[in-house]
């Protein structure tokens, strides 16, 4: 298991390699299909973004309401490749790890080997789970999204694969071979 703390720098990104089971910890940012666009029409219309995209991890999630107490409601990944239009641009800005489920298309991972970027995988299902790893959460921008509200998360030892490294070697890919027939 290897332990990262944001930043994530490119030296940390050149570190993990497809399949690297990691725990993250400190500040990520919560984006999804409507809070992408709403990214990507301030960054056409040359806007200041509500944070600052270098280096920092985006993790594709619209948690359920919070329970009487607790931080966060659940708050397990969505499906990566309603975002894939939108990463590229993101990517060039200087955003090093994106977290979610599903495969990302080809022009996703040439950008995320030209800007030295990771793919983490978030386990599906343990959305209770995933929830109590975040210590703080609040809502920075685009609040009228409701669970797609863009929110600054605080999280502890978060769990997560590495599903694409940043040389552009995808596990989904890798273990697929390992049960190939071969006639």
């Amino acid at each position: 298991m290897i332990k990262i703390e944001t930043p994530l720098t490119i030296d940390k990104v050149k570190c993990l390699k497809a399949g690297d089971e990691v725990l993250i910890t400190g500040t990520m940012y919560t984006l999804r299909d409507a809070g992408h666009m709403r990214v990507i029409e301030q960054i056409n219309k040359d806007e200041k973004l509500p944070f600052d995209m270098k280096n920092s991890i985006i993790y594709y999630v619209g948690p359920s309401p919070a329970k009487l107490g607790a931080v966060i409601g659940s708050a397990g990944p969505t499906t990566s490749y309603r975002m894939d239009e939108f990463t590229p641009a993101l990517l060039e800005l200087g955003l090093k790890g994106m977290i979610g489920k599903g495969a990302r298309n080809k022009e996703v991972i040439q950008s995320m080997v030209k800007n030295t970027a990771v793919y983490f995988g978030a386990v599906g299902g343990a959305a209770a789970l995933l929830a109590s790893c975040i210590k703080s959460s609040e809502i920075i921008a685009y609040e009228d999204l409701g669970p797609e509200a863009l929110r600054k998360l605080y999280v502890e030892d978060f769990p997560v694969i590495v599903v694409i490294d940043s040389l552009g070697k995808n596990i989904y890919e890798i273990e697929k071979e390992k049960y190939k027939i071969v006639e």
